[in-house]
């Protein structure tokens, strides 16, 4: 890859990666420094990734480099399984969005990751597996479970609207 792809793989990917990375971390300044870190492992690595891997590679790298600061920080719990679905949400919003991330808050980190990379990024099985390190089956699995969650938390569409 030259620097001039380089620079025209951060332009077409930059957005895309940041709000991924900040969805995941909710701090504006860690998620600078982590996309800042996968730019830098990019160049780095320019001559071994070519162009059309580039938005693979850093995808992968932001995710690897997020959850070593998230381990390394110790600042997300995680919640055991039978505790999530005695979570509800029983308000009535007018805003879906704020429900929304309410709910994707409360999900443990691989599986808000692998529901943000498959429903708001619009990665395929096989892709997400390449980027968390997971197989398709524990994708699936993580994808089920997570939107279980999401629909017993939200709960009807009407508490919602």
């Amino acid at each position: 890859m030259t620097a001039e792809e380089f620079n025209n793989c951060v332009d077409l990917h930059a957005d895309n990666l940041y709000r991924f990375i900040l969805k995941n971390v909710k701090d504006v300044h860690k998620a600078k420094d982590i996309v800042q870190d996968t730019y830098e492992k990019l160049w780095v690595r320019i001559d071994d990734v070519a162009c059309t891997n580039a938005k693979s590679y850093m995808f992968t790298a932001a995710y690897r480099t997020m959850i070593d600061m998230m381990r390394r920080d110790k600042k997300q719990d995680r919640l055991e399984e039978s505790h999530l679905f005695a979570v509800s949400h029983n308000k009535t919003y007018s805003d879906a969005k704020e429900v929304l991330n309410d709910a994707l808050n409360k999900l443990p980190e691989i599986q808000r990751s692998v529901i943000m990379l498959r429903d708001y990024e619009g990665y395929d099985y096989n892709e997400i597996g390449e980027i968390t390190g997971l197989n398709e089956s524990q994708v699936k699995v993580y994808i089920f479970r997570a939107r279980k969650f999401l629909k017993n938390y939200i709960g009807s569409i009407e508490a919602v609207i």
